[in-house]
């Protein structure tokens, strides 16, 4: 078994693991008090005025207590990040490291900025970690380039993956959730879907360009492997626990 999880492990991608590792860590050491949480989370005052800028990297990581939404964060991480990073930008890690730096990017400005307008500033300053957030992004472009895949929801309604972000987002209002989080998720990645996918097919511009500086950081093999129809088809769902499961076509 526990070569298995270590198989499994070293299989996964270099942005994946690594982001995946970093997660674990960082909620593990804050549940055993090695690391306080007050530390990590996004607070523009310490940032700008004491220049705690780790804290923009480090609100992405903490995943709150260690509990069964949890253990569902880790696996709908382990298994969108690694469909992504192996199907859509394969051969292109520095696109895909470039994707998450925009999420990420996009995520803290909107809080910033909610945080500045009347009215619902205290909503947005209750939001003290965005990492929820980036992971639902992640699973919301990887159901804008595989949206044909059948899923289904408790056996009870079968759907295409086009709509999985919008399925989720009903299952936490249906179970009390704050869907704050989610929404967040869902416009950084409309953003950067329209301005990676869409845009660039209106106009023939990108203006999402990885920086030559990122790409020098990965040694990416230039590969351009041809997809079947079906590719991607086998990935989880946010809740499989309770029947979020994809179907063949």
């Amino acid at each position: 078994m526990a070569q298995a999880v270590e198989e499994w492990y070293r299989q996964m991608p270099i942005i994946t693991r690594s982001y995946l590792t970093a997660a674990v860590v960082t909620t593990v050491g804050c549940t055993l008090d090695i690391i306080s949480p007050y530390h990590l989370y996004l607070n523009p005052k310490l940032v700008v005025q004491h220049y705690e800028i780790w804290r923009l990297v480090t609100n992405f990581l903490y995943f709150r207590k260690m509990d069964l939404d949890f253990l569902f964060h880790m696996f709908f991480l382990a298994r969108y990040c690694k469909l992504l990073e192996e199907n859509s930008f394969r051969g292109r890690t520095a696109d895909f490291f470039y994707m998450l730096l925009f999420g990420a990017t996009v995520l803290t400005g909107i809080v910033l900025i909610g945080g500045m307008i009347p009215y619902i500033s205290e909503t947005f300053a209750r939001i003290l970690f965005l990492s929820n957030s980036l992971t639902f992004m992640m699973v919301y472009v990887w159901s804008k380039h595989n949206p044909f895949i059948h899923m289904s929801f408790l056996g009870l309604f079968t759907f295409t993956a086009a709509y999985l972000p919008w399925v989720l987002l009903g299952f936490s209002i249906l179970v009390g959730s704050s869907t704050w989080v989610d929404l967040l998720g869902m416009i950084a990645g409309h953003v950067y879907y329209f301005l990676e996918d869409v845009y660039p097919r209106m106009t023939g511009r990108r203006p999402l360009k990885t920086p030559s500086f990122i790409k020098a950081l990965f040694a990416d093999d230039n590969v351009v492997v041809a997809q079947p129809p079906n590719a991607g088809i086998g990935a989880g769902a946010r809740f499989g626990a309770v029947g979020l499961d994809p179907q063949a076509q």
